[in-house]
């Protein structure tokens, strides 16, 4: 009789618990930085901050602002149009708001107590003077009929009226009654000047004595930039495309040179 074959049979491996609980008694333990890991599921710790700027939805305003924006850099822009992309320096800017500021119009509660104040003085017996302050005009057509009567000394208009047409001729009104005049950045801006939310134009028509010569400066420079400057306003504006197109045409540039080359 053949002798039998010994077979060795392998032991069976520990259960998972046991495995690890072998595990961690061999692992030395660091006391001064305990290892605590994070868990991200639903209820768990909360998730690490990430750039989610490709996944928001955008409220409809806002992506009507970006497509305008592309719009104007890809089509051709007339030069009527493209000269509101031209605004006066920095300089220039804060100066003229500081004149500004000094000529803002009354408010509600401002003209009633002003007006109150000259009721009691008649309803006195005293002399009340009627001459109206200085201040700055606003709206459209106040300013229009300042302008075509040139009582106007200096036309201020925003460079983000929407639509454009409301203000797309004032600049040449300006320039043929002979009016200063000068575009600057945002309606809002010019809005506050005059305790509204935005004002398409504003109008200077006259100042005090001590502000004349402030005006007289502002003038000269916003004609410099603007009135006198013939080249601005024949530019065409946009046909700036994206990168994209531009290595597009680029690459096909490239392959009818080296076309032309071969023949």
């Amino acid at each position: 009789m053949a002798p039998q074959k010994t077979v060795k049979r392998k032991v069976a491996a520990l259960p998972y618990n046991a495995r690890d609980a072998k595990a961690g008694k061999d692992k030395k333990i660091e006391p001064l930085f305990e290892r605590r890991p994070r868990s991200f599921g639903i209820g768990q710790d909360i998730q690490p901050k990430k750039d989610l700027t490709r996944f928001v939805k955008w409220p409809k305003y806002v992506q009507l602002q970006r497509q305008r924006k592309i719009l104007r850099m890809r089509l051709k822009v007339p030069p009527a149009i493209n000269q509101f992309t031209q605004t006066a320096d920095r300089n220039t800017a804060v100066q003229l708001f500081k004149l500004l500021s000094k000529y803002r119009p009354d408010t509600k509660q401002e003209k009633k107590a002003r007006l109150t104040a000259q009721a009691e003085k008649v309803a006195a017996g005293q002399k009340v003077e009627s001459e109206k302050p200085a201040v700055v005009k606003y709206g459209i057509n106040h300013i229009t009929s300042l302008v075509e009567s040139k009582k106007a000394q200096l036309v201020v208009i925003a460079n983000d009226v929407d639509p454009i047409e409301i203000v797309i001729w004032l600049p040449a009104l300006c320039r043929k009654m002979g009016v200063p005049y000068c575009i600057v950045k945002g309606k809002a801006r010019l809005g506050t000047v005059v305790h509204q939310k935005t004002a398409t134009a504003l109008a200077l028509v006259d100042v005090k004595p001590e502000d004349k010569q402030a005006l007289a400066s502002l003038v000269s420079a916003v004609n410099a930039n603007f009135a006198d400057k013939d080249d601005s306003r024949r530019v065409w504006g946009g046909g700036i495309m994206g990168s994209k197109s531009i290595a597009k045409t680029a690459k096909r540039d490239a392959v009818e040179a080296r076309q032309i080359k071969l023949n």
